[in-house]
């Protein structure tokens, strides 16, 4: 990671995202592999002795005591002189605007204004580097959006960094600087927001952020600079050459950069009828059956010209040579490259 970075890891359930932040945390001793936070090897360096602030998923804060003193807990249990960081407290419950809560208790507070007490307690022990575990997680979907942007307000106005664990794409899409996807224990790839939704290298990736069409066919050679792709009887022009072997790849596309019109077009244009429509709110989500009897995934933003397509009707289906993406077909078979399981 880079110093003030803000970090998102997310994979399936049970893919390591936890067991992984909680070895950099201290609270498991990794196997084998070393650890280093500000080039110094913290392998054998205890918990509280790492610089690390850790919120976890399940808000973890003393019922017992009231606001002000669950978020002091930490330079007092130090023993550290209260007075000198009383400025430093206050500021951090304004920033979490908790300052008018401090004398309750947490029982009384909602379960987003819990949370802000336990980042802002963590934030107070002076560590640079913050790890959430899945902390927006129990919250209602509301107060998500809402928190996720004051979380990284917060980490960014304070200078920190942060490693943000979330099974929440949106999320993760939303406020990282960069994306770590695990699988099975593993990184499959890292990149920028954009770079994993827009050219993923890898197809458990492109399945896994976001939904995508995946398009099995066969290389029939090249053409306009690029190549020709025979996908069950309908030619597909992808505008790049694949630097692997194998007559057999696998092409994908996201459904929004599909353009659905009544009257067809020039190139990569499908014909097909309308099997099903699911209202989203923001966009409507078409399954189409193309010609070639491959059901394809398209979706519209809201508006009336989308409101006017109907279940039955024909339609033509224009696939943008632009964001086209071509893999290798897997050797253990496409379905089994992109399970979660």
């Amino acid at each position: 990671m880079e110093d003030r970075e803000y970090l998102c890891i997310i994979g399936p359930s049970g893919c390591g995202k936890t067991t992984l932040i909680k070895c950099i945390a201290g609270i498991i001793k990794p196997d084998e592999g070393e650890i280093y936070i500000d080039d110094r090897l913290v392998n054998d360096v205890p918990i509280q002795d790492r610089g690390i602030g850790y919120v976890f998923q399940e808000i973890a804060l003393f019922p017992h005591m009231n606001i002000y003193d669950n978020v002091r807990y930490g330079p007092f249990v130090k023993g550290l002189d209260i007075s000198s960081a009383e400025n430093l407290i206050n500021e951090i419950l304004n920033m979490m605007k908790l300052w008018d809560r401090v004398k309750d208790y947490p029982s009384t507070l909602s379960g987003g204004a819990q949370q802000k007490a336990a980042v802002a307690r963590s934030l107070i022990s002076g560590s640079h580097l913050l790890i959430l575990d899945e902390p927006l997680g129990s919250l209602d979907a509301k107060v998500r959006k809402v928190l996720r942007y004051e979380l990284r307000r917060l980490v960014k106005d304070l200078g920190l960094t942060a490693i943000h664990v979330t099974h929440d794409q949106e999320e993760a899409m939303s406020i990282a600087d960069r994306i770590v996807v695990m699988r099975t224990g593993e990184i499959v790839e890292v990149g920028t927001p954009l770079e994993l939704y827009l050219r993923p290298k890898n197809l458990f990736t492109a399945n896994f952020v976001g939904e995508i069409n995946f398009l099995i066919g066969d290389l029939l050679g090249e053409k306009d600079e690029g190549v020709r792709i025979d996908v069950n009887g309908e030619i597909l022009h992808v505008p790049c050459k694949p630097n692997f072997e194998g007559g057999r790849v696998v092409v994908a596309i996201r459904p929004e950069f599909i353009i659905m019109r009544k009257t067809s077009g020039l190139k990569n244009v499908w014909r097909g009828v309308i099997e099903r429509m699911t209202f989203l709110g923001s966009s409507i989500r078409f399954e189409i059956r193309a010609e070639n009897n491959v059901t394809i995934i398209a979706k519209s933003p809201f508006s009336s010209e989308a409101l006017d397509w109907k279940i039955g009707d024909r339609v033509n289906l224009i696939l943008p040579r632009d964001f086209l993406l071509l893999y290798p077909y897997p050797k253990e078979g496409l379905e089994k490259a992109i399970s979660i399981e």
